[in-house]
């Protein structure tokens, strides 16, 4: 290695209550030029290693120093000195800097305000810049505490297909996927061979088997959808629990939730800060409320009883029929959480005939066992159901629907050889990320997003 492991910026900055311990310490450190100033006889370079969100300031006194462009690597050596009394707790006194890789003039980043437009027509540059920087620092994070969560919790991570025959949806809005289009069933010998929208189907047969599963990996939505909350490619997280009902699945998803956030921004306080500085000022507020305040239940048909009363009263929504059967759309979940509730929702019991066939029938023959979480600013974060176990009530309901029985018919045999209750959700990563960070694009969550209309790489 080039450089020392045991010293970068973020144990620096852990252990600034040791000063005493580091102050004088010999080190090289290294990373890329954020900025460069020369006050006439001491210049300054603020440079990033990666490991935090800080900088580190590496203090220089010659003036060939000065020629150092944003952008550029160094490595720089030096004495680390502590400033408490400055805006800047440490900087490294240089007695050499080494300009490890120059930047050229057409290099796309300079000191000045860069709209995320822009930035993300050149999606390989833009973790460079503060926002970017923050944001996929926290999607890591958060990743790795979903992981920590379900092995604390004793869940089994199962790998799914990424290329399937089943539509888990059922809508139809998937990426074909053939060896050669001349000859569609060349490959795999069947036409409709698609990207999967969703692992649920392929890990209900291990929550049969293990108890409690997850699944975690990227899928594909072909949905004409040029929207802020929209991606053609995303990641999903989907766990399925045995013997686990309605009730216990929203308990589930609330728990989750609060780990995997509350741990998140407690390691990432620094980018946390910036979010709440740059981004939205009442993130910090929010998140708190979110991870402090219990989740409300309402049912569906409350929900609708309050949006009717709503454009009674005046409420104007794009769409303002209102009535039982109703899709609600992200206006109705943002009146619900944002002027009704005044925070996270649990909205149970959907009708069967906006709802995927696999979802519970409830005794009432008209609703289903749904569930969908609606948190303010993002609307939908998450959607499950108890799944339907019996046999005879799935296979009539996917009659009902016209769908290819034939193509689910190892779905049907999980319901008639040793069948047990059990429930599952489905939670958009991308999603999560918008909460954490305040971010409001789906574009900006993902390192190359892929959505509709939007191919750059």
């Amino acid at each position: 290695m080039d450089l020392t492991e045991k010293f970068d910026a973020k144990y620096i900055y852990e252990h600034l209550n040791q000063s005493s311990s580091l102050e004088g310490t010999e080190l090289t450190l290294g990373g890329y030029v954020k900025t460069n100033r020369f006050m006439g006889q001491i210049g300054f370079l603020s440079i990033n290693d990666g490991s935090c969100f800080k900088n580190i300031q590496v203090v220089y006194t010659d003036k060939n120093f000065d020629a150092i462009r944003l952008g550029c690597t160094i490595k720089a050596t030096g004495t680390l000195h502590f400033t408490p009394e400055a805006k800047q707790p440490f900087e490294l006194d240089a007695t050499s800097i080494e300009l490890i890789g120059d930047v050229s003039d057409s290099y796309p980043l300079q000191k000045k305000k860069t709209s995320f437009e822009y930035l993300r027509t050149i999606p390989e540059w833009r973790m460079k810049t503060n926002t970017f920087n923050a944001v996929f620092r926290v999607r890591s994070t958060l990743a790795y505490y979903i992981h920590q969560y379900f092995h604390e919790k004793g869940y089994m991570w199962i790998h799914t297909p990424l290329i399937t025959a089943n539509d888990c949806e059922g809508e139809g809005q998937v990426f074909d996927v053939v060896a050669d289009w001349k000859h569609p069933e060349e490959y795999f010998g069947k036409k409709n061979v698609h990207l999967t929208v969703s692992g649920q189907l392929h890990v209900e047969p291990f929550a049969l088997t293990y108890g409690k599963v997850y699944t975690f990996g990227p899928t594909f939505r072909a949905e004409k959808s040029n929207t802020t909350r929209h991606a053609a490619e995303f990641w999903m997280i989907e766990p399925e629990i045995a013997w686990a009902h309605l009730e216990d699945l929203c308990n589930i998803e609330e728990e989750f939730l609060k780990y995997v956030v509350s741990h998140t921004i407690k390691e990432c306080n620094q980018d946390m800060d910036f979010f709440n500085a740059w981004v939205d000022k009442n993130l910090k507020s929010r998140l708190d409320e979110f991870i402090n305040k219990p989740f409300r239940r309402v049912k569906y048909e409350e929900a609708i009883d309050i949006l009717q009363k709503a454009v009674k009263n005046g409420h104007k929504f794009e769409v303002s029929d209102i009535k039982f059967g109703l899709d609600l759309g992200s206006e109705h979940e943002r009146y619900l959480t944002e002027e009704v509730f005044k925070g996270p929702i649990f909205l149970t019991d959907y009708p069967k005939e906006i709802k995927a066939f696999y979802m519970k029938q409830n005794a009432d023959e008209k609703t289903v066992g749904a569930v969908d979480l609606l948190v303010p600013g993002i609307g939908e974060l998450c959607g499950g159901s108890e799944r339907e176990a019996d046999y005879n009530k799935l296979l009539n309901r996917m009659k009902e629907l016209n769908m290819n029985v034939d193509l689910y018919q190892w779905y049907l045999d999980l319901r008639k050889n040793g069948s047990i209750p059990h429930s599952g959700f489905g939670l958009g990563f991308e999603r999560l990320v918008m909460l954490v960070t305040g971010m409001q694009n789906i574009r900006d969550t993902l390192p190359y997003p892929r959505c509709y209309h939007d191919m750059e790489f």
